[in-house]
């Protein structure tokens, strides 16, 4: 049959609806027609383009309301050691209890008035960084507010070695230009002293500006100013040094082979403000921090741009949840953390205990982790890899991702590997189940 009878004999959106109604009842009427016409749609394009896929109208029209019935974010088990995997949320979160209904989100319970959603995060960011702070959506939105405030129309004095981009295209000479600064590059992209911070300060000069290359390493012939000395020149001219650090240690991690720069001591060494993210090494949800000198935090709040940068009920209970935690040291309780703080031993242990169900296939390979989220480049924690051989591996990949849950895990060598560090206890299970029938 020719493809012209066939769009012919293609049935009206009131034959379908007739033989689908009883099968798909629950499912608003509305509804059901704009899909049955979205279904003859895509139907008449693929046989005008000489392209049938064998799909009834009525198979297309179940699998789309199928699909809008699932839930499109879904719980993923990550199996490839980064911890703060960007593409599957960055830093895992903890148990959340959610609060159905009302809740005093901006109510003051004491008072019976109007209270401030600061209110939550806050005071636990402070005993955290034994400074004031606020949080926004995200560090990005930090970097913006604090330079829109406290630079707007002036000049802020950056080295050129840290105009960095900070992911999916954001650069910060871009943020800083529609923030209403102006940028001052000093220095050189791989050297920069202090007295080109001191001679570069004018009548203009609003802030100064160091950025933490968080997402990349320079080596050999560099150089920068100590932020200590920094912050002496700026106490000495009058103008506040802001620090952007961009992936947010709270917590000194240089025990287990990471060495990331501490909030505190960037506060400690004279920073007048700093800004971080929440969903890295912090290890909660997204938001971007800020914190510092009681005055310019207060000037940051009351810009009008706090108000469209803030934070919702839903990410402010995750954020106030990971604060708690992290304030009274429940380093379980924050997975990031918990996952950085296993050693090799212990996630050999793990895989060993794994390995007997898995395949005669799976072995044991030395490895390492990262950390990830344009955090800690070239550093790693060492780690054990349960790797499998596969005929074809990345079938075997694919099959992995498209089950439920789906696995993610890494191909190297023709071999596809699983690091415990970034699976939970509790997926143990469904991670044996999910490589037992990739292996068969």
């Amino acid at each position: 049959m020719a493809d012209i009878d066939r769009l012919r004999q293609l049935p009206a959106v009131h034959e379908v609806l007739d033989r689908l109604s009883p099968a798909l009842a629950r499912f608003p009427r509305p509804l059901l027609v704009a899909e049955i016409r979205r279904a003859l749609d895509q139907t008449r394009h693929a046989l005008r383009a000489g392209e049938p896929d064998g799909l009834t109208v009525e198979s297309r029209v179940e699998l789309a309301l199928a699909a809008l019935e699932r839930p499109s974010q879904r719980r993923v088990i990550n199996a490839t050691g980064v911890v703060l995997h960007t593409n599957l949320g960055r830093a895992p979160l903890g148990p959340v209890s959610l609060l159905p209904g009302y809740s005093n989100l901006e109510y003051d319970l004491e008072t019976g008035r109007r209270g401030r959603r600061d209110s939550h995060a806050g005071p636990l960011l402070e005993r955290l960084l034994g400074a004031p702070a606020i949080a926004v959506n995200n560090n990005a939105a930090a970097v913006f507010l604090a330079l829109h405030e406290l630079a707007a129309g002036g000049e802020v004095v950056v080295s050129r070695g840290e105009l960095v981009e900070i992911g999916d295209g954001f650069r910060i000479p871009d943020i800083m230009a529609r923030s209403g600064a102006i940028v001052r590059e000093v220095g050189a992209t791989n050297r920069t002293g202090i007295d080109d911070y001191r001679e570069a300060i004018g009548d203009r000069t609003r802030l100064l500006l160091r950025v933490h290359p968080s997402n990349f390493r320079m080596q050999g012939f560099t150089a920068r100013p100590d932020l200590r000395e920094l912050a002496a020149l700026g106490r000495e001219r009058g103008i506040p040094v802001y620090e952007d650090l961009g992936s947010g240690c709270v917590v000194d991690l240089r025990p287990f082979g990471i060495d990331e720069p501490l909030v505190s001591d960037s506060l400690a060494a004279g920073a007048d403000l700093v800004s971080f993210s929440g969903d890295k090494l912090l290890g909660g949800p997204q938001a971007g921090i800020l914190a510092g000198r009681a005055e310019l935090v207060a000037r940051l709040r009351r810009n009008p741009l706090f108000r469209a940068l803030r934070l919702d009920k839903l990410v402010t209970l995750a954020l106030e949840t990971t604060l708690r935690n992290l304030v009274l040291e429940r380093w379980d309780a924050v997975p990031a953390l918990a996952m950085i703080f296993q050693s090799a031993d212990e996630i050999r242990a793990r895989s060993e205990a794994l390995l007997p169900r898995l395949s005669l296939r799976a072995r044991l390979i030395a490895g390492a982790s990262v950390i990830g989220g344009g955090a800690t480049p070239e550093q790693s924690l060492p780690t054990w890899l349960i790797a499998l051989a596969c005929a074809d591996v990345v079938e075997a990949e694919r099959r992995l991702r498209a089950g439920e849950p789906p696995v993610i895990a890494r191909i190297e060598n023709e071999t596809l590997l699983f690091d415990l560090r970034t699976v939970f206890r509790e997926e143990e299970e469904d991670l044996v189940a999910a490589v037992r029938a990739v292996s068969q």
